[in-house]
């Protein structure tokens, strides 16, 4: 599979499904979808950096749904990325924004694409399991997901408890702990079993 051609949706999700080209795969995605999510952050009160994180978390939650074929495929794979970054940001939003700031623009704008989405943002917030699997990743992977996914801290305030040199050193760290998340769960039937039950559980 070439990144310079056009790929399908299909093969995409054969890519990632299957764990060949993964790679390939969300280089593809990032080449010609990252402007189009960028700007969903940016052209709501968010910065580049911001864009960076929320895409990021994007590509995980996206990988897990497909590979647990929560991905339905009724819509493309372009509108389902779009409706995620703007879902994950208007909860960004909302974790930094006081009540005066909540505003109903952001909720209003726009439907969901599907329920999914919805319940499935919630299981991968609430979910205690992924924390086992930060762990795994070792320290500084561990350190660096929970200081961000669950004690809500921003980059600056992970780099001042963590001995990276910059800011954008501890973002290519924190990508490469999310890389390292999703060839974990990819890697392990067990993982992926413990996933879905927890999934399940979290109904």
């Amino acid at each position: 599979m070439q990144v310079s051609g056009k790929l399908t949706n299909k093969d995409l999700i054969l890519a990632i499904k299957s764990g060949k080209n993964i790679d390939e795969a969300i280089s593809f995605i990032y080449k010609n979808y990252y402007g189009l999510l960028e700007n969903i952050v940016l052209s709501n009160n968010g910065n580049k950096a911001d864009a960076e994180d929320v895409i990021q978390e994007v590509l995980v939650v996206f990988i897990e749904m497909v590979t647990k074929d929560k991905y339905r495929a009724e819509a493309s794979i372009k509108s389902f990325l779009y409706t995620l970054t703007r879902n994950l940001w208007i909860s960004e939003i909302r974790k930094r924004s006081s009540a005066q700031k909540r505003n109903t623009t952001y909720e209003d704008s726009r439907e969901l694409i599907e329920k999914d989405i919805s319940d499935y943002l919630v299981y991968h917030e609430s979910q205690k399991l992924i924390m086992t699997l930060f762990e795994k990743l070792g320290e500084k992977c561990n350190q660096i997901l929970t200081y961000f996914y669950y004690n809500n801290y921003s980059m600056k305030e992970i780099l001042e408890k963590v001995s990276y040199g910059n800011e954008q050193v501890l973002r290519n760290k924190k990508y490469k702990c999310l890389k390292g998340l999703i060839n974990m769960v990819n890697s392990s039937p067990a993982i992926m079993e413990n996933l879905k039950t927890a999934l399940q559980n979290g109904k």
